[in-house]
């Protein structure tokens, strides 16, 4: 992937790794566009960063992601890099009262809405790259949050599938694979004794300027690299 001169769509792009990803992709001379469910926090990223372009989504619903792949392919059909980035996490057990309602949403947003707009965004011939950030509790799971580690497994098999798929199109698959980071995902003040989104996305830019496609981090480079026992064993520890 070149890392400068693209026009890219990062969904989730106003906070956490999405946000991260924003403003080291600008630094390398590149158009961002983001979108997001939140204006107020759109709206903050555009105040810091005047040339961004913002557009609000709520990516669960399917006729919102038709809407946003038409603005695109209307108003911006040079993009080049989609980042299918947005992801929601609930700590929550089966028993709970909603835990339906919410697992529909973590699945129609994790899975749903990524697979859609890769479907509508490979319609665009400018298409070079798709980066999908997956987790490295795609590998073992943490068992307060059910939904999300089985979305994340999930998504780690399509990227898998898609980057075998895309050879024939010429379209870049690049999976992103982040441990736990000092984010608000899930709720805040549950994710801060983990590192710093910055040494995060150091890490991955330095792995994309050697060409790799498979980016990780600390905790989810091991992930990736473990055994059944080695999985096993920290599965046994995670979850008590």
């Amino acid at each position: 992937m070149n890392l400068s001169h693209n026009k890219i769509l990062i969904t989730g792009g106003a906070s956490g790794i999405g946000l991260g990803l924003t403003e080291r992709f600008l630094t390398e001379d590149n158009q961002v566009i983001i979108c997001g469910r939140r204006a107020e926090l759109l709206d903050q990223v555009r105040e810091k960063h005047p040339s961004v372009i913002t557009r609000v989504c709520d990516l669960s619903v399917e006729a919102e992601r038709e809407e946003l792949a038409a603005w695109i392919l209307s108003e911006h059909p040079d993009l080049t890099v989609l980042v299918n980035n947005a992801g929601v996490q609930n700590w929550m057990k089966p028993t709970d009262d909603n835990f339906y309602e919410k697992a529909m949403r973590e699945i129609n947003i994790n899975n749903m809405a990524p697979i859609h707009l890769t479907h509508l965004f490979l319609q665009l011939p400018s298409l070079k790259t798709i980066m999908n950030v997956t987790s490295g509790l795609a590998f073992v799971q943490l068992t307060a949050v059910p939904v999300y580690c089985a979305t994340k497994s999930f998504f780690h098999s399509f990227t898998l599938s898609l980057r075998h798929l895309m050879k024939a199109k010429n379209v870049e698959v690049i999976e992103i694979i982040p441990p736990a980071l000092n984010t608000d995902l899930g709720g805040v003040g549950l994710h801060d004794e983990h590192p710093p989104v910055s040494a995060f996305i150091d890490s991955i830019f330095n792995q994309l300027e050697l060409g790799k496609d498979t980016l990780t981090f600390g905790f989810s480079e091991a992930l990736t690299n473990a055994g059944p026992e080695v999985i096993k064993g920290t599965f046994e520890r995670m979850n008590g």
